[in-house]
């Protein structure tokens, strides 16, 4: 981890430093603020001491951050401004990245310091809105175009939808368990409270079955919910390396020969399908802006001399890395196609390019796979060519979005640890003050394996959902359901706290940036 400050002057070091335990405080508080709701159930039906659960929801989380993929790190990165993300290592871009982070750890203190079930995604989104937004004013550009718009309402409905999933299911689970588990005494024992459990029976604990069912249940929310938080935290801390230390991690220099060969082979598969659809091409960047896709023999040659070199290949001065900010031209994508099939040509190391070449090979299979993915979402645009362009965005993008295993597991231990304190706060709001009454084992039951499934399912195809959301929802579904009602204050706190955590978050990020490109 030493060679991250290899070549740094001081201040830039410091930067760095600073950046990254931005970004690892960040993912400790959404660990007591968002985790909590992992334990409330099974600490309060009594089915693990706080204690226990606490450090078994830690272990699971940090698991989960282990294992759960890249896919939401990215889906989240995306949503920030196209040339943010191409020059990321300009002032402008560091500006972004502390901004966006000061505003997502103040909001996320302040609902946690008054026990308020608010949503970390929830915000983070909200601050890479702001980000957006104040980016299209202050360089006086298309407020439309300064967001990732289809991504942002694809997140947008994922939030929506998954706590009115967690609140339905949850419900019809409880209402499943009251009409066909109910027969016997024995089974009925799974719709007492922990109060009428231990007045009835004379004990504490909930019986055997339903204890291991509640356990693992606990586990798998906590599980999934570092599937899917701890993901954002290793987003953040690649765009904070490519910011400061860009030499190391603009590309993924443990990429193997064939690593780098499937991104070139997406390269120039994606220059035959330009070539064969100029029409789909015209419909992206305008008819009166689109080039003609230049024949092999116009693609300039290897310069004399002077040139900078890949792989012993002397590369044309045209696809020189450039100094000043790059911007994601549509209408010279097919050029950048072009650039970027020289510069890999025959390449079997990252080592053997220099640091600005690296910058300049990440940026152009940026905006080509960009290219890619709005050509692909044309209605004209056939369901196998959709397919087959979704497959070249990956295999473009493959040695660009990636993660090291030493942030994979900062980001866990930053996650898991942050689960183990803190937590008590939005516990107690989720276990004592949702429902009327008690919450029985079957409510509990019935939260926690809706939430461990709903977020399990987003983790793995890449969307990003509220823990919080989901969880709170599925308890109140179930107090509703069950017949205990709900207390109106503590539900209408979690609506409001739901309904300005995007504003709010919004207006910090937005103005934090503002005030920060002032001072640049």
């Amino acid at each position: 981890m030493l060679h991250l400050f290899t070549g740094l002057e001081f201040h830039t070091g410091l930067m760095l430093v600073l950046a990254l335990i931005f970004v690892l405080v960040y993912e400790a508080i959404n660990g007591f603020h968002d985790t909590a709701n992992a334990v409330a159930t099974v600490i309060y039906t009594r089915a693990l001491r706080s204690q226990l659960a606490v450090a078994m929801s830690g272990v699971f989380n940090f698991l989960g951050v282990l294992m759960g993929g890249l896919s939401v790190a990215y889906a989240i990165v995306h949503l920030l401004p196209t040339d943010l993300l191409l020059n990321v290592s300009s002032a402008h871009g560091l500006a972004m990245m502390f901004s966006m982070l000061l505003a997502a750890i103040l909001w996320n203190l302040g609902t946690w310091y008054f026990g308020l079930p608010a949503s970390s995604s929830h915000t983070l989104i909200g601050a890479i809105i702001g980000i957006g937004l104040t980016n299209a004013l202050v360089s006086d550009s298309s407020v439309v175009q300064a967001l990732n718009i289809p991504k942002l309402i694809e997140i947008f409905l994922s939030l929506i939808i998954s706590p009115l999933v967690g609140l339905v299911l949850a419900g019809a689970m409880v209402f499943v368990l009251r009409r066909y588990w109910s027969s016997t005494k024995k089974r009925r024992r799974i719709h007492l409270t922990p109060a009428e459990r231990e007045k009835k029976d004379g004990k504490r604990k909930p019986p055997f079955w339903t204890r291991i069912a509640l356990i693992f249940s606990a586990a798998g929310v906590s599980f999934s919910h570092g599937a899917n938080d701890g993901q954002k935290g290793i987003g953040l801390i690649m765009l904070v390396l490519i910011g400061v230390a860009p030499s190391g991690f603009v590309v993924n220099m443990n990429a193997s020969g064939y690593d780098i060969s499937r991104t070139r082979d997406a390269v120039k598969h994606l220059q035959q399908y330009y070539t064969q659809h100029p029409s789909a091409f015209t419909h992206v960047v305008g008819p009166d802006e689109a080039p003609v896709p230049p024949p092999a023999a116009a693609i300039p040659a290897p310069a004399a001399s002077g040139a900078p070199m890949a792989n012993g290949q002397m590369l044309d001065p045209s696809i020189a890395p450039q100094t000043q900010e790059f911007h994601c031209d549509l209408s010279r994508a097919l050029f950048a196609i072009n650039r970027a099939s020289l510069l890999l040509g025959n390449l079997d190391s990252y080592e053997t390019l220099n640091a600005d070449q690296r910058s300049h090979v990440r940026r152009l299979l940026m905006c080509i796979a960009d290219t890619a993915d709005k050509v692909a979402k044309l209605p004209e645009t056939s369901a196998a060519d959709k397919r087959f362009l979704s497959n070249l965005r990956q295999d473009l993008l493959y040695t660009v979005e990636y993660a090291p295993m030493w942030i994979i597991i900062a980001v866990a231990l930053a996650l898991s640890l942050g689960t183990m304190v803190g937590w008590r706060r939005v516990a107690t709001t989720i276990g004592e003050k949702i429902g009327k009454k008690g919450m029985t084992y079957a409510q509990g039951l019935s939260a926690q394996m809706t939430a461990a499934v709903s977020i399990g399912v987003a983790s793995y195809t890449g969307m990003p959902v509220s823990t919080t959301h989901v969880l709170s929802s599925a308890v109140t579904g179930t107090m509703v359901v069950d017949g205990g009602g709900v207390q109106g204050k503590t539900v209408k706190n979690i609506l409001l706290a739901w309904v300005l955590t995007l504003p709010v978050a919004i207006i910090l990020a937005g103005s934090l940036y503002w005030l920060a490109l002032k001072l640049i």
